[in-house]
């Protein structure tokens, strides 16, 4: 009886469909953040000034602000329909990006592309995190690895098939999100929905830590959107290529997934806060060493960069969940969804910065920003560990 007991106490890790949570992912994110590696391409073809890039990219995330929201509605009637909208959402805009004629529609589809988003991710990270059984960070990594990969890998592919065919033919890209819709809805946990009677979440107790975290968050998503959004322009300013300078995003967010299954992992061993400080501590170093390095040196930083800004995002995640634990889809939207909508506004900001100063001037605000981080992590809540036995 007791060995039953334990076994049913620690739920197994269900490695299959966290590799289809995964893949999904990868299509969520990639039709949702392709922008970036077509931009140049998008403000000559609507004849734009550079100074809109942060407005555009702005509409693109702002969004993902909903993420709270629709987390809350997620935790109240549980399932997992919100899943497959999102991709289906995300996938059907990302079509739609190439078909606009003039900037009103394109923020209109950008837009939708950014709600999209909200609906997929807090009901797939707390799904996630059930699938994880004994190892949250584990699972949490391999989740976030599909994402990552998918952000780096698709501004190159978008970027490739807009030279070879033009922008019309983007639309070729939400075909695998299609075949993929029916295979989803059997790897997604249907989420238990919370009790009508359940207590209410104590934002008294809960404010301080949140508002440390989403901090912590915005400026981390603010060195990720600006290296995301300005240095491709940086480089096509200096004559560059828009392929060229898509691949400096494929490389920051491809070589960082390593730091997402390195972050989730080590969390689990080693606490989270550690892991916290020296990643955003490394991260404004390899910030500051690109903007001042030149040739293969450039590819470094970035690769470094990515590593260590992406260990913490498996991190914020699981702790937003323990500080919420009964409303875990709202809090996986407030660390993910909410920052990253603050983080937009911040890009909107650093729009005319850019234009007035060149687009490495955004990166050196977004650097100072990083430096704040580093205190922010010293108050976050630790991870109690409990004995596995």
């Amino acid at each position: 009886m007791e060995a039953t007991t334990a076994t049913a106490a620690t739920p197994r890790t269900q490695p299959g469909r966290l590799t289809g949570m995964s893949w999904a992912h990868f299509l969520n994110d990639g039709a949702a953040n392709y922008l970036p590696g077509v931009l140049p391409a998008i403000l000559v073809s609507l004849n734009l000034s550079v100074a809109l890039a942060g407005t555009i990219m702005a509409a693109l995330l702002m969004g993902q602000a909903l993420q709270p929201l629709v987390g809350l509605l997620a935790d109240r009637v549980g399932g997992r329909v919100m899943v497959a909208l999102g991709l289906a959402g995300s996938s059907l805009g990302g079509a739609l990006v190439g078909f606009t004629s003039d900037v009103w529609a394109l923020l209109g589809v950008l837009v939708l592309i950014g709600v999209s988003n909200s609906f997929f991710h807090p009901q797939a990270l707390a799904g996630v995190r059930r699938l994880g059984g004994d190892k949250p960070g584990t699972a949490m990594s391999i989740f976030l690895v599909g994402g990552e990969v998918g952000r780096g890998v698709w501004p190159a592919i978008a970027s490739w098939v807009v030279v070879q065919w033009g922008l019309a033919y983007l639309w070729v890209l939400a075909l695998p999100a299609l075949l993929t819709l029916p295979f989803l809805l059997r790897w997604a946990p249907s989420l238990p929905p919370r009790a009508g009677d359940a207590a209410p979440v104590q934002w008294r107790c809960h404010a301080g830590p949140l508002t440390r975290l989403v901090a912590f968050s915005t400026l981390r998503s603010l060195m990720i959107f600006s290296v995301v959004t300005f240095v491709p322009l940086m480089w096509t300013q200096a004559g560059g290529s828009l392929t060229t300078g898509a691949s400096f995003i494929t490389v920051m967010l491809v070589i960082g997934v390593i730091g997402n299954v390195g972050g989730g992992h080590l969390s689990d061993r080693l606490g989270r806060r550690p892991l916290l400080i020296a990643a955003m501590s490394i991260s404004v170093v390899m910030l500051a060493a690109f903007l001042m390095a030149e040739g293969l040196w450039l590819w470094i930083a970035l690769g470094v960069l990515g590593i260590c800004l992406f260990a913490t995002l498996p991190l914020t995640i699981l702790i937003a969940q323990d500080i919420l634990p009964e409303n875990r889809s709202l809090g996986s939207g407030m660390a993910l969804g909410l920052s990253n909508g603050l983080a937009a506004l911040g890009i909107m900001a650093l729009g005319p910065i850019a234009a007035e100063g060149g687009a490495t001037a955004p990166l050196w605000v977004a650097l100072a920003g990083g430096i704040v981080t580093v205190p922010l992590a010293l108050g976050l809540p630790e991870h109690v560990r409990r004995d596995s036995r």
